[in-house]
Order: C-alpha cells, then sequence, then structure tokens
C-alpha cells in the first residue's frame, strides 16, 4: 500500500470528544495515533447511537466516526506506574494531543517542560476551550457555550428570532482543524530546527477566526453581521422549499437563462421587469427574488429541478436529508463514501469517506475503529519491551 503524507509518525491522542478529530485528521494521513483510554474507556465510547441499539464500549458509532484508523492503549497514567509508562511512550513519540484542563498535565508530572527535556523533538498540542493563558483558562465550556463565545451562535437563525444552535459539535470540529494546520507546521519548523514545541490552540479563537464573513466584516466595514435564515451572507444563495425537500437556489448563473425557465412557468412575477437583472438592484431586492423563486419551486420535485437546473448550466443544488446522502448520485461517482470492515462482528459498516484529495499519498482506510485496549500488550510489549508477566501484573492492578 502507498504510505500516508505523515506516514512514520508516532501520535500520542490523550484527547476527548474536543480534541478527537484532530487525532482522526493525522491517523487518515498516515501517522500512528495511540489512542491513550483508561481502563474503563474513553467517555465517548459511552455516547451513543449505538450499532444495533446495543450499548457496549466497542458499539458506539460516534467512538467509531472520530477514531478511524486509530489504535487503542489502556493506561492509567494517574497513577505513578500508568505515569512512568506514559513519558516512556512519550520519549518516541513525535506529538502528543490533549484537551485537559490547562494545568492538568503539570499535575500529572508530565508538563510540557518535563516533556521537551525528555524528548527535545516532541510537539505537544493542547485543545482548550479558552487556552493555556488569559483571563478565562480555567472557564469550562461545552461545544454550545463556545459557538456562543466565538459568535457562531449570534449569526446562526432567522433575523428577529432567538440564535439556532449550529448542528453538531462545529466548535470542536473547527479547532480539531486548526489544530492539524498548526501541528503541520509544527513539523515542518522541527525538520528546519531540529526541535518541538507547545501548540496552544484556544477553541474559541478558532471558531472566531473561522466564520468566513464575521471578522472581515467587522474589521473591513465596522459592520456587525446578523442572522440571515437560510440566506447564505453573501447574498446570491438561498435554500427553498420543494414539493418533496429542499434547494439552494443560487443566483450566479446567468439571470436570463433563470428568469426564462421561471417565467415559462408562469411564475416570473415582476422579476421579468429588466431592472432585477441589474446586480446592484437585485442585491439590494434579493429577498424579493428569492421570495418569489420560493414560490416557483413549490410545485417541483428536488430532484426534477436540480436535473433541468443542470441542463441550463445554472448551480443549483439539492439540500439532502442525511439518509439520502448514502444514494447521492455525486457523492457515488466520486467514491466519497467507504466501506470498513468490522471483522469481529463480521460485517462492514459505510463510513464517510476523504476531506480531501493527495494525489500521491491519497487518503484510505489503515485499520478499522479499535476495540478498548484492543493495541495495549502490542505497543507496551513490543515498542517498550515490557514481556508478558509485566503486562499481566499491570493489568491485574488495573493499571492497563
Amino acid at each position: 500500500m502507498e504510505p500516508g503524507a505523515l506516514d512514520g509518525l508516532r501520535v500520542l491522542d490523550l484527547a476527548d470528544q474536543r480534541g478527537a478529530l484532530c487525532g482522526r485528521l493525522l491517523a487518515d494521513m498516515g501517522a500512528d495515533v495511540i489512542k491513550v483510554e483508561p481502563p474503563g474507556g474513553d467517555p465517548a465510547r459511552r455516547i451513543g447511537p449505538f450499532l444495533d441499539d446495543e450499548p457496549h464500549l466497542d458499539r458506539s458509532l460516534f467512538f467509531w466516526f472520530y477514531n478511524l484508523n486509530k489504535r487503542s492503549v489502556t493506561l492509567d497514567y494517574r497513577r505513578d506506574a500508568g505515569l512512568e509508562l506514559l513519558l516512556r511512550m512519550a520519549g518516541s513519540a513525535d506529538v502528543i494531543i490533549e484537551s485537559f484542563k490547562p494545568g492538568t498535565l503539570e499535575e500529572l508530572g508530565a508538563g510540557w517542560e518535563k516533556l521537551h527535556r525528555l524528548n527535545p523533538a516532541l510537539i505537544l498540542c493542547s485543545i482548550t476551550p479558552f487556552g493555556q493563558y488569559g483571563p478565562y483558562r480555567d472557564y469550562a465550556a461545552d461545544d454550545t457555550v463556545l459557538t456562543a463565545l466565538s459568535g457562531m451562535l449570534y449569526t446562526c437563525g432567522y433575523p428577529k428570532e432567538a440564535p439556532v444552535r449550529p448542528w453538531g459539535l462545529q466548535a470542536y470540529h473547527c479547532a480539531a482543524y486548526y489544530a492539524a494546520i498548526a501541528l503541520i507546521g509544527a513539523l515542518f519548523a522541527r525538520e528546519r530546527d531540529g526541535t518541538g514545541q507547545r501548540v496552544d490552540v484556544s477553541i474559541q479563537e478558532a471558531n472566531a477566526a473561522g466564520i468566513e464573513h464575521v471578522a472581515g466584516n467587522f474589521f473591513g466595514a465596522r459592520v456587525i453581521p446578523g442572522r440571515y435564515g437560510s440566506m447564505h451572507w453573501a447574498r446570491g444563495f438561498r435554500v427553498g422549499k420543494c414539493k418533496d425537500g429542499w434547494i439552494l437556489h443560487c443566483l450566479a448563473g446567468d439571470w436570463t437563462t433563470l428568469i426564462e425557465w421561471v417565467k415559462a412557468d408562469g411564475k416570473a412575477e415582476d422579476l421579468v421587469d429588466p431592472k432585477w437583472g441589474e446586480r446592484p438592484y437585485q442585491r439590494a431586492n434579493v429577498e424579493h427574488v428569492f421570495d418569489v423563486l420560493d414560490k416557483w419551486v413549490a410545485d417541483y420535485r428536488a430532484d426534477e429541478l436540480l436535473a433541468r437546473a443542470q441542463e441550463l448550466r445554472l448551480p443549483y443544488g439539492v439540500a439532502q436529508w442525511p439518509d439520502k446522502l448514502l444514494e447521492d448520485e455525486h457523492l457515488a461517482a466520486r467514491g466519497y463514501f467507504t466501506d470498513v470492515e468490522h471483522p469481529e462482528l463480521q460485517r462492514t459498516f459505510r463510513y464517510p469517506g476523504a476531506p480531501y484529495l493527495f494525489g500521491r499519498t491519497p487518503w484510505r482506510v489503515y485499520r478499522r475503529p479499535p476495540l478498548l485496549g484492543e493495541h495495549t500488550a502490542e505497543v507496551l510489549g513490543t515498542d517498550l519491551g515490557l514481556g508478558a508477566q509485566e503486562l499481566a501484573t499491570l493489568k491485574y492492578e488495573e493499571v492497563i
């Protein structure tokens, strides 16, 4: 098999769900990411949904998604024997990812200064709500709080209505991508300087920087963007309801082609007036344009509308329900979804595929998500040289 872009890189993943995606991104690029879990398992293993609705530490679909391509080691590093093993693992690692409360590593006896002395080439990435320093560093915050304090929540929802929480764990995901980018930058710096460094990622700051239009509008025009409902902030797109689903209107295509189509259906209303073809006027009154188009698509099926729009070279798109994505012709043609075998279950499951396309080092599945502690003996025995008796003793003492 072709090596991944990060082939040969060793990563210790100590993060909870706030930073789990960061380790997954590195693992997807070929890094050997070792998920270090407490003997009772990462709490994410207890988050549903579960396979066949049967709660089990090895059947969490939530855990599966975030830990594809990783290995699992159980280790109670809050005990002296476990901490010693963690430090030995850190001695040969390239990267550690953690998401503890600031100061926790120091309290455990594995702070940055100690790790750096032990392994000067090591890169430590800390992903926390508000970073390692500053007035909010000790505050607790979950994904919802962080979407609010970053400004993301403020921009979601409809004008003059309450904000709407973004779906999923978008604050955590945004920070994970920033962390992965920063880690790759630190790896390049290590090639140049020969030494590792500490990467400090504030989830709140990452999201404040990641909201595409807010910072630019504020610092460039001193405007605080509001909520636009289903309309894109650039005012060229809005979601409309069809007979059986939702369609994304787009004004970026040829206006004459679009309006002639709507006119042929007898639904153009006043949009036939030439003034609506003038971009400044259209943009200033875009809510009316979309209101007319919404009434037009109400009698269409989404797939019929999309097919005709493609024939006319109009960039419309269907807003798919999640369960319909597996049947999406476009995603199928691009080979987006990938089948992953779970031998212990004698079943194969379909996973989301590559978030990027690399030519010489393509994304691929190296291994299915790990069973709890599946690779403990392999890592501690082969890599650290522990014998069977030592491993048995550590297991009996519940260190591993």
